[in-house]
């Protein structure tokens, strides 16, 4: 797929050699993407991902990823900042969401960005909050029923986050788990997992992402797990603000809001489980 303009814009789908361009980019926007995000994001839809080129030079960029037959998830939004105001995010943007076909679109918006995102068909569902701050030390041990998630894990895991999210996502959950550098855990109960959560590393902070719990006490004790050994680390957790639950978890470790996004979508979505989210995944692919 391409598109071409009269400012001699192409663009062309994206490859995992071009996400260090892409990441790049968001991390100058302080939107602190983690450091090895991109097999995860690539597998999940490799043909989601573009980029915008002028003379062969990256400067725009757009992802679509595609989750399901019904379900995709906008993310990436960029331009060089030297270029921007020339029309190349937009040109971007509309040949990239042709990819998603006729399903419904979400993305996450910054502030700055959600009046043009309804302006394109996007309606907001809730707002997003990120709490950022010094990972606190529990100094009790890894907290009962929690323990690090394995291969053996995956099956349980991949249902349990279906539950959780608006289309199922197993390659993407696949990689995402054994990423290196990437630590997974997950709490259960007579062998059924009442959630799991993911701690990465980030370009600014850790990331916590997803949080799935089935209850406050499920996720308090998978968060405690996942920062006791990066005790007085900087981390960040995307929260939800509707579930009351995961915000007070965030205050009651002492982070703060740092920035916030709006979840929008085009259409409707499959019902899913919104109280067991305490953290979201990325802002990149919902």
């Amino acid at each position: 797929m391409t598109s071409a303009t009269p400012h001699d814009l192409v663009v062309t789908r994206a490859t995992l050699d071009d996400w260090p361009v892409i990441s790049g980019w968001a991390a100058a926007e302080g939107w602190n993407p983690g450091l090895s995000d991109g097999p995860a994001f690539f597998a999940q839809d490799p043909e989601g991902f573009f980029l915008g080129r002028i003379d062969g030079e990256p400067v725009s960029a757009v992802s679509v990823v595609n989750h399901g037959p019904d379900y995709a998830f906008l993310g990436c939004y960029l331009v060089r900042p030297d270029l921007r105001g020339r029309g190349y995010g937009l040109t971007t943007w509309k040949t990239a969401l042709a990819h998603a076909g006729n399903r419904t679109v979400g993305l996450d918006g910054v502030v700055a960005q959600q009046a043009n995102y309804r302006q394109s068909g996007f309606r907001p569902a809730y707002r997003t909050i990120r709490f950022t701050g010094t990972a606190p030390g529990t100094g009790t041990g890894t907290p009962l029923g929690v323990r690090p998630a394995g291969p053996a894990d995956l099956a349980a895991l991949t249902a349990y986050d279906s539950a959780c999210h608006p289309a199922d996502r197993p390659r993407f959950l696949a990689t995402w788990l054994r990423t290196p550098g990437h630590r997974a855990v997950v709490r259960a109960e007579g062998g059924r997992p009442t959630g799991y959560g993911v701690l990465r590393p980030g370009h600014d902070t850790l990331r916590v992402g997803p949080l799935f719990a089935d209850t406050a006490d499920d996720a308090r004790a998978l968060f405690a797990a996942l920062t006791a050994e990066v005790a007085g680390s900087e981390v960040a957790i995307d929260v939800p603000e509707p579930n009351t639950a995961a915000v007070a978890l965030a205050e009651e470790a002492g982070l703060r809001p740092s920035f916030e996004t709006a979840r929008m979508y085009t259409g409707p979505v499959r019902a899913y489980a919104r109280e067991r989210v305490f953290g979201v995944t990325t802002l990149e692919l919902g």
